[in-house]
């Protein structure tokens, strides 16, 4: 498979009243057309920021990037607002972490889904209507032409979330990022959403990025993953690979902490002693030294680069798990 998009060194700093804040630190990242990858790590780890960063979406003053994201030959950060915007929903699109305050909460569904089809397609209202319905009934809403006529607050928040996916592949994009798509929702409907998200990628032939702090809940529906902690990717391999010959500790305290039916009962999840590190400091060392229970001198004074396990399973750590 070909690249889809090409990330490259790429930096995120913000301009706040505390300093600097390093957001996403020089990382890279080929996704291949059609191909599915997880981006997981604790809250801070980065992963949104470099996500949204990704699609061109963070721009302003007190934003600084660097580095290169090439979709389809092109370097978005090339491109000014514009034109940026012309790939937002058509070749690239979101779905965004909360839809209760994605979705507006004094329109009516089919007012906010068919306002895109209009703007984007050049659809008239009759057909963007019809279109709205075809993509809900896609989505497997029941009674699609009735979720039209509904506010956001009367619908479940499963339903909102099948509601924000609809809008997201109304224009038939090549990449869709899907921003932590299950928070808030019980595990039965949290299963529902992946397994639809799951089956548009296939049917439509997009990849997808699903970005999530649980690893649990990529492990049955991705490609690659890829491990974030303190603004770097500190381990990528293949699900398979990942899981069956963990190398990063800091994956491994990912991986204690996913619930499992055979946990004795009574027993409490593994919880990640201490706290990610302050994102307005550089690292010297390694990033997740204070909080790894392998942790050596050499991993405070010197910073690990990523080091390729083969097959493409990389890792930032001198010490791996199960040795070199």
């Amino acid at each position: 498979m070909s690249d889809l998009i090409s990330i490259t060194d790429l930096v995120v700093d913000f301009d706040t009243k505390r300093g600097t804040l390093h957001a996403v630190r020089g990382v890279s990242l080929d996704i291949a057309a059609g191909e599915s990858v997880g981006i997981v790590g604790e809250s801070g780890s980065g992963k949104t920021v470099f996500s949204r960063a990704a699609m061109g979406l963070l721009r302003g003053n007190r934003v600084h990037r660097t580095g290169k994201i090439i979709f389809e030959g092109t370097d978005l950060r090339t491109l000014d607002n514009e034109q940026v915007r012309e790939y937002w929903g058509t070749k690239i699109a979101m779905v965004f972490q909360d839809p209760m305050t994605a979705l507006n909460p004094v329109r009516r569904i089919g007012s906010q889904m068919s306002e895109s089809l209009v703007k984007r397609l050049g659809m008239s209202k009759e057909d963007a209507k019809k279109r709205s319905i075809e993509l809900l009934s896609q989505v497997r809403l029941p009674e699609p032409e009735l979720a039209l006529t509904k506010y956001p607050h009367q619908l479940s928040g499963g339903m909102r979330q099948r509601v924000m996916i609809a809008m997201s592949i109304a224009c038939n994009p090549k990449l869709l990022f899907a921003d932590e798509p299950t928070t808030a929702l019980d595990v039965t409907v949290q299963a529902q959403v992946l397994e639809l998200l799951a089956d548009l990628r296939k049917d439509m032939g997009m990849a997808m990025v699903i970005v999530t702090h649980d690893l649990g809940v990529v492990a049955g529906y991705t490609d690659r993953i890829a491990v974030m902690y303190g603004g770097e990717i500190v381990e990528l391999a293949t699900t398979t690979d990942l899981f069956a010959d963990v190398k990063m500790p800091y994956t491994e305290a990912l991986m204690n902490a996913i619930p499992r039916i055979d946990r004795k009962r009574g027993s409490s999840l593994a919880a990640i002693e201490g706290m990610p590190p302050d994102p307005t400091t550089t690292h010297t060392g390694c990033a997740f030294a204070a909080r790894c229970p392998y942790a050596q001198q050499k991993c405070r004074d010197e910073h690990p680069e990523l080091v390729d396990a083969g097959n493409g399973h990389l890792y930032r750590c001198f010490f791996p798990i199960g040795g070199k």
